[in-house]
């Protein structure tokens, strides 16, 4: 079981609603194939994995690509 704390994220990122947002966005792509972990997969999943690679302090933001809003309809 994975042990990821806000206070180790929160050093990477601004705040904790940025912080949601990211890994949120960034577990959507890790679950659709989009992108490669950037950290050891054991057996987590998608957010656990991308609150790890926030925590680790990667770059996680070259990934995410923000959807204009007429093609979310």
């Amino acid at each position: 079981m994975a042990r990821v704390t806000i206070e180790d994220c929160l050093q990477y990122v601004g705040n904790r609603f940025d912080l949601v947002l990211k890994a949120a966005k960034r577990a959507h792509i890790l679950e659709l194939g989009g992108a490669d972990p950037m950290v050891p997969r054991d057996n987590d999943k998608p957010t656990v994995i991308a609150l790890r690679e926030i925590a680790l302090g990667y770059d996680i933001t070259q990934d995410i690509v923000e959807v204009p809003a007429e093609k979310k309809k």
